[in-house]
């Protein structure tokens, strides 16, 4: 089930059902946030729920596209309290680089890089039995739930920013029941967005690097995650013309961890466990236009695109002013 968030021509907002083009709204919710916390308070599933509350109001999904009016697939009333986060060094790519980081990793450990090392400990010990906890990846905080733009929505790169480059990525959408129970409600398709110059430079930059918009969307994928997952990822130029086109792959099939074992190496600290809030947790990538010397430009779109996710995430890159961030005195 793909469960689609959008806006009416009255601004008013909806949560349908993406089938065969059509948004079967469901009735009774306005959004993901109502729909999963009504699920949870009853005990049961969030497809269970959503196909008994659908009506019979649809709305085509490429017109809502077109019209700008497509959300995010989750989001929280107070952005304050989404937390954007990810992990990295966590995939192991196609048959070629996995191949490459095999050999980049074997031989004495002491002669790798910090990169190297933390991806050398996913292999081995990032696939646990279910129920214990394997080695722990990479971390980082991308921002709250206000940095998080929907398909259709561009993509801001601060003016200090060295590089705006896309990381293809599926993220999974979380939100915390009363009880302090994490409920994962799914995984959607995203574009995690990074400055990969700035962290080029200095892997201690990796935090600074991360702290952009993200794109997320435009469907939340009900269920569990297939072990495989195929997409597209690509960078259009202004006139809509392919400019950079790779595939990618996801799921544990392609992934030096679990998914669980992500999860618990996030979900382990309480801070991250308070009743209510929503968390959008990236997975990783193994695919970068950046690693093939693309830098994109602003006015230039990416778009990262699988099958399983429904349509395509696309996301223009813009360029915001900033200004010295100076503190006062009172």
């Amino acid at each position: 089930m793909l469960l689609v968030q959008f806006t009416t021509e009255s601004q008013e907002r909806r949560i349908g059902i993406l089938h065969d083009k059509l948004v079967r709204v469901i009735d009774g919710y306005a959004t993901t946030f109502e729909l999963a916390r009504a699920a949870i308070a009853a005990g049961t599933g969030l497809a269970q729920l959503a196909d008994s509350a659908a009506g019979t109001d649809h709305y085509k999904y490429e017109a809502l596209f077109e019209a700008g009016r497509i959300l995010p697939p989750l989001d929280h009333p107070d952005a304050a309290h989404c937390y954007v986060s990810g992990t990295g060094l966590t995939h192991l790519g196609s048959a070629d680089t996995r191949d490459a980081m095999h050999k980049k990793i074997g031989g004495d450990v002491d002669t790798l890089s910090d990169s190297m090392k933390m991806f050398r400990m996913g292999v081995e010990g990032g696939k646990p039995e279910s129920g214990n906890a394997g080695v722990q990846p990479e971390w980082f905080y991308k921002g709250d739930g206000s940095i998080v733009r929907a398909t259709g929505q561009d993509l801001d790169m601060p003016d200090f920013s060295l590089d705006g480059g896309e990381e293809p990525e599926i993220a999974g959408l979380y939100l915390i029941g009363e009880d302090g129970q994490p409920y994962r409600l799914g995984y959607a398709i995203g574009n995690e967005f990074s400055d990969h110059v700035t962290e080029r430079q200095n892997y201690l930059f990796l935090a600074h690097s991360k702290l952009r918009n993200c794109g997320l969307g435009p469907a939340l994928l009900v269920g569990e995650l297939p072990s495989h997952v195929s997409g597209t990822s690509r960078i259009l130029r202004k006139d809509g013309q392919v400019r950079w086109e790779k595939a990618f792959v996801s799921g544990e099939q392609n992934m030096s961890h679990t998914i669980e074992n992500l999860e618990h190496h996030h979900f382990k600290y309480g801070l991250f466990k308070r009743p209510g809030d929503v968390h959008i947790h990236f997975f990783g990538t193994a695919t970068l236009s950046f690693a093939d010397s693309i830098q994109v430009e602003a006015g230039e779109s990416f778009e990262v695109e699988s099958p399983q996710f429904g349509p395509a995430l696309r996301n223009r890159l813009a360029v915001h002013a900033t200004q010295f961030a100076k503190v006062k005195t009172l």
